[in-house]
C-alpha cells in the first residue's frame, strides 16, 4: 500500500533525529510532579534529544491511568519537539491496577481516554491514541499484540488518523510476514526495533522496512552502533533517558567521517548499555531513573520503577560506576 501524506510527513520528520524514550519520574507511592516532568524532558532535549516518545516502555506507558497519560503527553508537547506517544501493550499489572498513580500538580483540562475498555483492547489503544491526537502528538508508537497487529494498526489509524511508528519488541518480536504487511500500512510511518540481541532478526526486519519506502528507527541499546550500519535511519533508545550525550554522540560519529571517533563513540556507548540493558533486562527502567538521579535530572525521591523487577544492585553503587565508567 502507499503511504499516506500524513505518514510520509512524519517519516520525514524524524530521518536522522534521536528521539529520547523518556521516563515517568514518580515517587515510591505512584506521585508524579508535573512540574518536575517537565523540567526532565526539557534537560533531554537541552542535552541533544531531538524529540521525545512519551509513555512508552521506558514511560511504562501501558500501567499508567488515562489522567497521567493525558497529563504526561501536555507536558511534552508543549515543548514544541515531535512527541511519540506510546499506545497499547497490557498485561495482569496494568489489568488489576497494583500501584495507583497520581498527579501532585494541576493538570490544564484536556481530553482523557475513558477508562471503560479494558487495557491493551483495541478500544482502548484507540482510544489512547484519539487522546494523543487531540493532544497534539506528532504520532504515536504502537505497543506488539498478541492479537492480530495489522488490524490493530488499522484501528488506530481509522480511529484517531495519527500517522503510526510500528514496534518490534523483545518481549513478543513480530512474524517477518506480519511485519511485512503491517510497515506497508498507509498509516504506517516506520519501524522502531528493539530486539535486545537478535542480531539477524533486527537486520531483517530494517530490510523489510526500506522495501517499503519507511523509515528504520533503532531501539537497539545492546546493538546501536551495528543497527546504524544496518540502515537505522533515526534512534529512539532507554537509553537517552538519561545520558543523552552519550548516544548523541554516537549518531554525530557515524554521520561524518571519522571512523575512530564513531569507534570510541559506540564502545562507550556500549559501556552504558552493558551496565544498564543487563539481567534481569525489565531493571534497565529502574537503572536508568538511578542515573537520571545521579545526573540531577531529577530528585532521588522521584526515581522509583514501580513495574520492574526488584533488583540486587544498590542504587548509589551503580550510579557511581556509571558515572565514572561512561
Amino acid at each position: 500500500m502507499d503511504i499516506s501524506p500524513q505518514a510520509a510527513r512524519l517519516r520525514e520528520q524524524l530521518r536522522g533525529t534521536l528521539l529520547a524514550a523518556a521516563a515517568t519520574p514518580m515517587t515510591a507511592s505512584g506521585e508524579v510532579d508535573l512540574d518536575l516532568v517537565t523540567a526532565y524532558f526539557r534537560g533531554l532535549l537541552a542535552d541533544g534529544a531531538d524529540g521525545l516518545a512519551v509513555l512508552a516502555h521506558t514511560g511504562r506507558g501501558p500501567f499508567l491511568p488515562p489522567p497521567v497519560r493525558s497529563a504526561v503527553i501536555e507536558r511534552a508537547v508543549s515543548l514544541g519537539v515531535p512527541v511519540l506517544v506510546g499506545v497499547g501493550g497490557a498485561s495482569d499489572e496494568a489489568r488489576t491496577g497494583r500501584v495507583t498513580v497520581t498527579l501532585s500538580t494541576a493538570r490544564p483540562d484536556g481530553p482523557a481516554a475513558s477508562s471503560d475498555a479494558p487495557p491493551g483492547s483495541a478500544e482502548r489503544v484507540v482510544e489512547e491514541a484519539r487522546v494523543a491526537a487531540g493532544l497534539g502528538a506528532a504520532g504515536v508508537l504502537v505497543f506488539p499484540s498478541a492479537e492480530d497487529r495489522l488490524a490493530l494498526h488499522d484501528a488506530v489509524w481509522r480511529g484517531a488518523g495519527l500517522p503510526m511508528i510500528a514496534f518490534d519488541l523483545y518481549t513478543l518480536p513480530c512474524p517477518p510476514a506480519v511485519l511485512r504487511e503491517i510497515v506497508r500500512h498507509p498509516g504506517v510511518a516506520g519501524l522502531k526495533t528493539a530486539l535486545l540481541s537478535d542480531a539477524m532478526g533486527c537486520q531483517e526486519a530494517i530490510r523489510i522496512t526500506h522495501e517499503a519506502g519507511r523509515l528504520a528507527i533503532t531501539g537497539e541499546d545492546r546493538m546501536f552502533g551495528p543497527s546504524l550500519l544496518w540502515g537505522a535511519g533515526a534512534a529512539l533508545v532507554g537509553l537517552a533517558a538519561a545520558r543523552v550525550g552519550v548516544t548523541r554522540e554516537v549518531m554525530r560519529a557515524f554521520a561524518g567521517n571519522d571512523l575512530r571517533e564513531f569507534e570510541r563513540a559506540s564502545a562507550r556507548l556500549d559501556r552504558l548499555a552493558a551496565a544498564t540493558f543487563t539481567a534481569p533486562m525489565e531493571g534497565y527502567v529502574q537503572r536508568m531513573l538511578w542515573l537520571a538521579a545521579a545526573e540531577g535530572r531529577i530528585p532521588r525521591s522521584h526515581a522509583f520503577d514501580l513495574y520492574g523487577p526488584a533488583l540486587e544492585e544498590d542504587g548509589r553503587t551503580l550510579e557511581r560506576a556509571l558515572l565514572t565508567e561512561v
